[in-house]
């Protein structure tokens, strides 16, 4: 059977990071039923066309309010393309999964909510509790509420625009950790945009061993301590070490996604054959 057209949108701008390899390796492990590409959108403004049905676009660093108005406007105008190619009615449908950084600028994109700086960074292994639509979420299936997740950011969604979401007819899946103790209010963790595009605020393809041998670099060590507290270093390596945390939401968010997404293309591809 042909392979199912798979892009990554690579928003790390040539940071190092963690995130684009476990991608990779995610996409990879379905063998040959994927044929993927990866395009550099911000260091070289690569977007995919609408030749590929799956596309996964990553996190990265600094302001999602911040583009050079040409990458950034080309992301825009893919993730419009997109949008109008599903509402279209024109098969197959195209599939999309946004990440951290993306999630953010989707999230700006299309109205969901305010998208504002946090008043301190986000650092570590956290909680994060389903809404009433994400306990029916078929991509968190297997998943506790609350579950863990790897949130590393400064930014973050809140304030949603109730009005605009419903026009989507989007739903809010996840919202932040409970925190009693602070009067402000929590971040929308996860959304999805339509019945085709999902997005979420946290890495779901974090995994706890490659963070763990990261995070224990003894130089990172003393900046994540100096910048964050000894306190949440601890607490961190102690949810990496623990496998119904990190380590279950990576065998499940993302892969359902890509299961999901590779059955559906391959049935929307053959539907014309069977007319």
């Amino acid at each position: 059977m042909e392979p199912v057209r798979l892009a990554v949108l690579d928003l790390y701008d040539n940071t190092p990071n963690l995130g684009m390899g476990r991608i990779k390796e995610l996409v990879e492990m379905f063998g040959n039923a994927y044929e993927y590409d990866v395009f550099d959108v911000r260091g070289k403004a690569e977007v995919p066309d609408m030749s590929y049905d799956v596309y996964i676009s990553s996190g990265g660093p600094g302001s999602p309010h911040d583009g050079d108005g040409v990458w950034d406007e080309k992301f825009f105008h893919w993730m419009d393309e997109v949008w109008d190619w599903n509402a279209s009615g024109e098969m197959p449908k195209k599939y999309v999964f946004f990440i951290c950084h993306s999630y953010q600028m989707a999230c700006k994109h299309f109205g969901i909510g305010t998208v504002s700086r946090r008043r301190t960074p986000s650092f570590g292994i956290f909680p994060t509790h389903k809404t009433e639509a994400g306990k029916m979420e078929a991509l968190f299936d297997g998943l506790p509420n609350p579950f863990y997740i790897a949130d590393f950011r400064d930014w973050q969604v809140v304030e949603p625009d109730m009005r605009r979401i419903d026009e989507l007819g989007a739903e809010i899946l996840a919202l932040e950790k409970i925190r009693p103790n602070v009067p402000l209010e929590r971040a929308i963790m996860a959304v999805r945009f339509s019945p085709e595009i999902f997005g979420t605020q946290f890495h779901p393809e974090a995994d706890a061993k490659g963070m763990l041998h990261h995070f224990s670099d003894p130089e990172r060590r003393i900046k994540i301590i100096a910048d964050h507290s000894e306190e949440k270093y601890l607490d961190m390596i102690e949810h990496l070490n623990d496998p119904d945390k990190i380590s279950l939401t990576q065998r499940i968010v993302l892969p359902l996604f890509l299961s999901r997404s590779l059955r559906a293309a391959r049935a929307e591809k053959m539907m014309p054959e069977l007319v």
